[in-house]
């Protein structure tokens, strides 16, 4: 009897970590580039540093989040990042109230992978897939069961 709670018990866990897993949105956003230096150049293989700023209302608004990443260019100057996954610096990414304003995200590197930035520009952050798709989920009809209406799944 003990050995079928246990079990029950490690499956229900099991089931609860997973559900939870899959309700949770990601935290971070992609961004990639290629890194050139002043002259064009792609920069293969190179140590090289990131200072990512999300600024609200307009390019000279408010910085409502920053971050430092670290990261190393592949073979052809590429680097895949996730933003809100870096070293904070100001803010909390969960807490950026997105449909409030528009946001911006501010771009700043060095190639030499210390902390002295070069501003790469800003620009405003703009809907992906999956948030077009998303702003349609308000209109999704509900029922409730009654009668002649079941509820399977």
């Amino acid at each position: 009897m003990k050995k079928t709670l246990l079990i029950f018990s490690k499956i229900a866990l099991l089931l609860f970590i997973t559900v939870n897993c899959f309700a949770q949105a990601p935290q971070s956003f992609s961004y990639q580039a290629v890194v050139r230096d002043a002259q064009g150049n792609i920069l293969p293989n190179q140590n090289v540093s990131f200072r990512f700023s999300i600024i609200e209302n307009n390019t000279n608004g408010t910085i409502v989040y920053q971050e430092t990443q670290q990261a190393t260019t592949n073979t052809l100057g590429l680097v895949v990042l996730a933003i809100g996954n870096g070293t904070v610096q100001q803010g909390v990414f969960s807490t950026i109230q997105w449909g409030s304003a528009p946001h911006f995200l501010k771009v700043e590197l060095d190639v030499a992978g210390g902390a002295n930035f070069v501003d790469m520009g800003t620009t405003q952050l703009l809907s992906v897939p999956y948030a077009l798709h998303a702003e349609t989920a308000g209109n999704v009809q509900t029922y409730t069961a009654g009668n002649g209406i079941s509820i399977t799944g």
